[in-house]
């Protein structure tokens, strides 16, 4: 029977089509807040949505105005999960050798360590050190293809962090925070100017390992942000994307029909529960799985290659097939519009020498040097490094004092990274450590100043880059950091 002939109450609840009246006035009186408010501060742009890091239009991933006219279009950061020897590759300090052996001298400022051992003696450094390029940059014996690029680099031998250990250093050189519950610098970029392309994900993590860094997915993720910014984390090995393709027997009519359902009921839960950020990107995450299912396979389909191009990766070697593969993989991944790559060099903590300094350090170099030189050669052969920035480094350095006798303990204070490409100049060094490498101590670059300089090619002010959230703004660089202007002028 249709209609209520009796005249009774309806205890069913309102319709799908109908609005109880509390909801009806809160949605319209805060809709009309909304305005008065946009027009008071000034807002009428964001509202636009096409603003960098427009907060009104959440889980957008449509491309968005820059802040100013950018260097670098993407992003590919070199992260050498567990701390590499800055003195051992890209800063060379010969009072080290001399004083191998010695206690730290009492000139020199004692830190705290993170294993405690103050007072070990210093660990020489036996590397052969060569000048490389126009610029004579020098780099050791343990980086000669890297050296090959000299003339692109702009090392930084100044940078320094908050943290001691890996978890919490990971952490601020992904987030900007020691403590966990922050956006990664990935999620900020793709949040600020949205994606390039409508096939792929903004922002795809690679590792060279099965293990998970230490902090797991919080390295890529969202923290207040919604999750649409997330990285997606491709797996290593020959399917980096699991389930990708449908079912054999499900036509290409019936995914759509199924996905439109799907669509169509998580709208109405939507509507009916208020906004709700996790649901919404489960919406466009399944609407991008399904763009990717036409797509994804071909750009991460390394068959594609040629022989040539994947033995200059090192694929055809035990040692740099892991590195190699996740390097030309993220250079297929930029040229097809993902906006920011992060790869993972010894995921699991292997670049932790605690112990066996000088052969764990000679062999993981040796599994990075000829892939990340391989990077570099390849995208600027195809025309890619000069709108690619590309970030070398990991969460700190190496002490110059010895740790159980062979090996270099976590050293925050003072190390190094470089960038290449993305209209950094190359050939120069910015700043410096001591004379044996422990204290930055000239042109200091802290973690938020890369995170700022990083922004900055991408055509974003990290000041004016804002999402509110708890009745605060919140910025990328938690209100400091400064843009590292070496790097773009010489």
């Amino acid at each position: 029977m249709n209609g209520n002939p009796r005249g009774l109450r309806d205890t069913r609840g309102p319709s799908r089509d109908s609005i109880p009246r509390r909801d009806f006035l809160m949605r319209s009186g805060g809709g009309f807040a909304g305005v008065a408010l946009a027009g008071l501060l000034g807002t009428e742009r964001a509202c636009m949505g096409s603003a960098p890091g427009c907060a009104m239009d959440k889980n957008s991933l449509s491309p968005k105005v820059s802040h100013h006219r950018p260097t670098a279009k993407r992003v590919i950061f070199l992260f050498l999960q567990g701390g590499p020897s800055h003195i051992d590759m890209f800063d060379r300090k010969p009072l080290l050798n001399e004083l191998a052996g010695q206690n730290l001298p009492a000139s020199f400022q004692t830190p705290v360590t993170a294993m405690g051992e103050q007072g070990s003696p210093l660990l020489g450094s036996p590397r052969k050190w060569k000048r490389y390029g126009e610029s004579g940059l020098w780099v050791s014996d343990w980086c000669p293809n890297i050296g090959q690029h000299a003339d692109r680099l702009a090392v930084i031998r100044s940078c320094w962090a908050d943290g001691l250990n890996h978890v919490g250093s990971m952490c601020q050189m992904n987030t900007g925070s020691i403590l966990g519950g922050r956006p990664s610098l990935g999620a900020w970029a793709v949040y600020g100017l949205g994606s390039l392309n409508e096939n792929l994900p903004a922002f795809v993590v690679l590792l060279d390992r099965q293990q998970m860094p230490h902090g797991g997915v919080r390295n890529w993720g969202t923290g207040f942000m919604p999750a649409t910014y997330q990285g997606m984390l491709f797996e290593n090995g020959p399917v980096p994307i699991p389930n990708l393709n449908p079912p054999a027997g499900v036509s290409d009519n019936r995914q759509t029909m199924k996905l439109d359902l799907l669509a169509g009921m998580n709208r109405r839960h939507a509507e009916a529960h208020g906004n709700d950020d996790e649901l919404e990107a489960r919406i466009k995450s399944y609407e991008l799985a399904y763009r990717m299912q036409a797509h994804a396979p071909e750009s991460v389909d390394l068959g594609r290659e040629t022989e040539a191009t994947k033995s200059m990766y090192g694929m055809d070697r035990e040692i740099t097939e892991p590195l190699g593969r996740q390097c030309l993989m993220a250079r297929r991944l930029v040229e097809r519009g993902v906006r920011f790559v992060q790869v993972y060099s010894g995921a699991g903590n292997k670049w932790d020498t605690h112990q066996n300094h000088e052969k764990k350090g000679r062999q993981l170099c040796e599994s990075m040097d000829v892939p990340v030189a391989a990077l570099l050669t390849d995208l600027e052969r195809r025309g890619l490094l000069d709108e690619t920035l590309v970030v070398w480094g990991g969460e700190f350095g190496r002490t110059p004092m010895s740790e159980k006798g062979d090996g270099r303990d976590h050293n925050p204070f003072g190390f190094t990274m470089w960038m290449a490409g993305g209209g950094v100049e190359g050939g120069q060094v910015i700043g410096a450590t001591d004379e044996l490498g422990l204290w930055a101590v000239r042109e200091k670059v802290h973690v938020h100043d890369l995170h700022a300089s990083i922004l900055h090619a991408i055509g974003l002010d990290h000041m004016n880059l804002e999402f509110q959230t708890g009745g605060r703004l919140e910025r990328p660089t938690i209100n400091t950091g400064e843009v590292v202007k070496k790097l773009f002028t010489g």
